[in-house]
């Protein structure tokens, strides 16, 4: 297992969340949020308003629950008024604080005025803050103070750090968001001067990176850290380097999530908290927050093997499928209904037990693709950063002659198992199975590896297990591409490790109309929709397909037409792409070939590949594959 180093550190890693960022009411809040681990939450007011209890109760609530209130917010438009709306302002803070005292907290949260009436000035709003401090000592509380990214003079942490400073009042100190620092592009770096016993608490927000006004961007789009495009990694290293070792807090408004699981969320936002500073402490030594201790980000060394569940009468018709393609059956495990076929470094297994994971797998979804093999450089540490990060970890009971294979529960309740080639995992194959001669007439079709696997899920779901695939393995992510579908948009985005072995494209529907769509509705939930073989010589495998009896998915006529239109093919090029109905791109990179099976059951299906030089998936292709395969979708059966 990988060394992990020692931390110097003594402050706990101290997590909170904002009830804004969840669904549900705030007693459903604050349950998902106790079960996510997190020690404390921020109170946004409108939800303690909306709620039909006194704020002594809500404290109550709270604390029950085993959470701390971290904050109070928001507070807005007090600093740099004119009169009498200064002296309205201070009543009005006075009046938050007997709430924060019912409620059981002792900081609020002011954020930078956005009023037309606010004078500005740093010396006037400076005054005012020492004053509210003045206010809030009395009564044993503090303030902080936030720049809003959109505020009308004061904008950026900078700025409110000054404020914060000329105030030079112990029970005044800044909130830093990192949303309002790098929506504005500003550089975190600035953060490293700033006193670390001024900072009160630290807001964390990521977000795509979009073009639009940036208080719509901000109320809308927000996501958790590591899901979408901001340089908060950067951002967390420069408020560590600080010292700082107080509350992690994260403020996120997303539509989505707004109406999402709580539970999923609020175990997305803890996830996302413990990755983020587990990549800090290892390029901040020292720091002082004691981050839970874990292995690196696992490398994934490829796909190991590809397991469906499947009854005995439909274990046939896949096999009959699997021989089309040029598998052939490599052996029997010795003590379970379970078939190994294999082509190059092909693996696929099919799973008919009459009872265990992969039949309640059955059960639920019909034949499909159950439990996903992959091949990591430590099994046990990818297991123990799996833990570290909330995962659901799977166990059974291993019978004689077996592995123990560590395993987690991956998208729509399936599996992932984690393979190594420096423990007796590397002898799986020879282990656990009984070579089979297959004396099929099959013919080998050139099929190499599993070039990437196809996962569909509900739009709403990407979120989370984009986090899940970067948090735990060694990955990035690609930009996201709408895939044009005749029903409507599927959402689509990569994760993938650096030299290939590892490529999962998610494909996030929106309505059953769809093809992802309907195979959701067929599937009953998440699943692999498809996977996709490489091959070094496309024309060759559809050839040998050929004399297999493999009919690939017919094409539209039209779609070659304007092949040649757009690509000026050579004739000859042209005419065999046509004859085998195989697919063509081609970018700055190099050309993208693609055979397609026809759809089986509620519409999965098989994809054959080469690349040269290209490093995308055919996204142009999409609309006109999605069409040919809703020509020829056959009404709902079993694989």
């Amino acid at each position: 297992m990988p060394e992990v180093k020692p931390q110097s550190a003594t402050a706990p890693m101290l997590t909170s969340i904002a009830t804004v960022s969840i669904s549900g009411t705030l007693t459903e809040k604050l349950q998902a949020i106790a079960a996510a681990g997190f020690q404390g939450v921020e109170i946004f007011e409108n939800d303690f308003l909306a709620f039909d209890a006194p704020a002594r109760e809500v404290g109550r609530m709270v604390r029950d629950a085993g959470l701390n209130i971290t904050l109070f917010q928001p507070f807005r438009d007090f600093e740099g008024l004119p009169e009498p709306q200064r002296s309205r302002a201070f009543e009005r803070a006075e009046r938050k604080f007997d709430l924060m005292q019912e409620l059981g907290t002792d900081l609020m949260l002011v954020c930078s005025n956005i009023s037309p009436l606010a004078l500005g000035g740093i010396d006037r709003a400076a005054a005012d803050f020492h004053e509210l401090g003045e206010r809030a000592a009395r009564r044993g509380l503090r303030v902080g103070y936030e720049a809003l990214a959109w505020g009308r003079h004061i904008n950026d942490h900078r700025d409110a750090w000054e404020i914060v400073r000329r105030a030079a009042h112990p029970n005044i100190g800044l909130i830093l968001d990192s949303f309002h620092t790098l929506a504005r592009r500003i550089d975190p770096n600035s953060i490293r001067a700033i006193p670390k016993d001024k900072i009160f608490i630290v807001q964390l927000a990521d977000a795509p990176r979009i073009d639009m006004d940036l208080l719509y961007w901000s109320r809308h789009f927000r996501n958790m850290p590591g899901q979408g495009d901001l340089p908060v990694l950067d951002f967390m290293r420069a408020v560590a380097a600080t010292g700082y070792d107080g509350v992690l807090s994260l403020e996120i408004f997303n539509d989505q999530f707004r109406g999402g699981s709580p539970r999923m969320i609020a175990m997305d936002g803890r996830r996302s908290l413990v990755a983020l500073m587990d990549q800090v402490r290892r390029q901040e030594p020292g720091i002082a927050i004691a981050v839970p201790e874990m292995p690196d980000r696992i490398a994934v060394q490829g796909v190991e093997f590809i397991e469906f569940a499947a009854s005995e009468t439909e274990a046939a018709s896949l096999a009959a499928l699997f021989r089309s393609l040029g598998f052939r059956l490599a052996g029997q495990h010795k003590s379970k209904n379970v078939a190994w076929w294999r082509q190059g470094e092909i693996n696929l297994v099919i799973n008919t037990e009459p009872e265990g994971f992969a039949h309640a797998a059955y059960l639920l979804h019909g034949t499909a693709v159950c439990d996903i093999g992959l091949r990591v450089e430590d099994a046990a540490a990818t297991l123990l950063r799996a833990r570290q990060l909330g995962a659901g970890i799977f166990e059974q009971a291993v019978a004689p002659g077996e592995l123990a294979i560590p395993a987690i529960r991956g998208v729509g309740g399936g599996l992932l198992h984690f393979l190594d080639r420096k423990s007796e995992l590397a002898r799986v194959w020879e282990i656990e199975f009984t070579p089979v001669a297959d004396d099929s007439q099959a013919e080998a079709a050139g099929l190499t590896r599993i070039d990437h696997v196809a996962q569909t899920m509900p739009h709403d779901e990407m979120l989370t297990w984009i986090l899940f695939y970067t948090s735990l393995f060694a990955t990035r992510k690609t930009p996201p591409v709408d895939i044009v579908d005749p029903a409507g948009l599927v959402r689509s985005q990569v994760i993938e490790n650096g030299d290939g072995s590892l490529r999962l494209t998610l494909n996030g529907a929106e309505n059953d109309r769809t093809l992802a769509g309907h195979f959701l509705a067929e599937r009953f939930g998440s699943a692999v929709q498809h996977l996709a073989f490489a091959s070094d010589d496309i024309f060759a495998t559809a050839a040998a397909l050929s004399r297999n009896g493999f009919k690939p998915l017919p094409l539209s006529p039209n779609y070659y037409d304007d092949l040649e239109a757009r690509f000026g093919l050579e004739p000859d090029l042209l005419d065999r792409l046509r004859a085998a109905n195989i697919l063509y791109d081609r970018d700055e990179a190099g050309e993208y070939f693609q055979l397609y099976s026809p759809n089986f059951g509620g519409g999965f299906f098989f994809e054959i590949i080469q690349r040269c030089g290209y490093a995308g998936y055919g996204a142009p292709n999409a609309p006109f594959r999605i069409a040919a395969q809703k020509r020829h979708l056959a009404p709902a059966t079993a694989l």
